[in-house]
C-alpha cells in the first residue's frame, strides 16, 4: 500500500525488544517516529539508533515516542544493541521492532523491490496523536539521516498546528513565522495585534507565537 499524508496509519501488532507493541494502543495519545533500518548489524543505522538514544529527552519534551524496525530477530536486536552501546556510547531506550515475517514493512511500504526486494529502505515517519501520517521521508542506505532535521520538522508541525501559521525555509526554533493565506487582514489583527511585515500580500512575516 502507498500511505499518504494525512492517511490515518495502519496498526499491527509485531515482537519488540520491549516486548509485544500493540501499535495503535501503544502510540495513544503521543507524537510517533516511526524508523526502518535494513538489518542488524549495519554500520549507518548503529550510528542512528545511538544518536536518538541520545536525542531521547528532546523527544521526551514534545511528547513524541521513537520506535525503530529491523526485519531481524530479537536475538540479534539485543547483540547489536551491545555493539549501539559499545561503540556510541548510548544505550538503546526505546522499541526496536523485529519485523522477521516484514508484515510491518510491507504495511507501510518499506520495501522497495528497485533497492532490495527483501530489505526495508530506511523510511521516517511522523505520526501526529490522532495516528494521521505528517511527514514520510526515504534515505538511501548510504546517507545516515538528520536527526535535528527530524526534530525540527516536529516543533514546527506543533507550532503551526496550534497558530495559523507556516515556518518558512530552514526555520528553526523561535525563527519569525509567516501568516498562512487564509488569515485576511483582518482576522491578523486579531491574532498578531503587534503587527506583521508585509513583504507582499500573500507573504506576511510575524515573530513565532509564544
Amino acid at each position: 500500500m502507498t500511505l499518504q499524508l494525512g492517511d490515518i496509519v495502519p496498526d499491527f501488532t509485531q515482537a519488540s525488544t520491549e516486548g509485544p507493541i500493540h501499535f495503535h494502543d501503544w502510540a495513544q495519545g503521543s507524537w510517533v517516529v516511526l524508523f526502518s533500518h535494513p538489518k542488524d548489524y549495519t554500520p549507518v543505522c548503529t550510528t542512528e539508533l545511538g544518536t536518538v538514544a541520545k536525542l531521547k529527552p528532546e523527544f521526551d519534551k514534545r511528547n513524541v515516542k521513537v520506535i525503530g524496525l529491523s526485519v531481524d530477530g530479537l536475538e540479534n536486536h539485543g547483540g547489536w544493541a551491545a555493539d549501539i552501546e559499545e561503540t556510541q556510547g548510548a544505550r538503546l531506550n526505546f522499541p526496536l521492532i523485529a519485523d522477521t515475517d516484514r508484515s510491518v514493512s510491507n504495511l507501510y511500504g518499506m520495501i522497495h523491490p528497485n533497492a532490495s526486494d527483501t530489505l526495508t529502505v530506511r523510511s521516517v515517519f511522523i505520526i501526529d496523536p490522532n495516528k494521521k501520517l505528517r511527514l514520510s521521508l526515504t534515505y538511501p542506505a548510504s546517507t545516515g539521516r538528520n536527526f535535528d532535521e527530524i526534530l525540527r520538522v516536529i516543533d514546527s508541525l506543533q507550532l503551526t498546528d496550534g497558530h495559523k501559521v507556516a515556518t518558512p525555509a530552514n526555520w528553526t526554533q523561535g525563527g519569525d513565522v509567516i501568516i498562512v493565506p487564509s488569515v485576511s487582514n483582518e482576522a491578523a489583527k486579531e491574532l498578531f495585534p503587534a503587527g506583521w511585515d508585509e513583504q507582499k500580500p500573500y507573504l506576511r512575516v510575524v515573530p513565532q507565537p509564544a
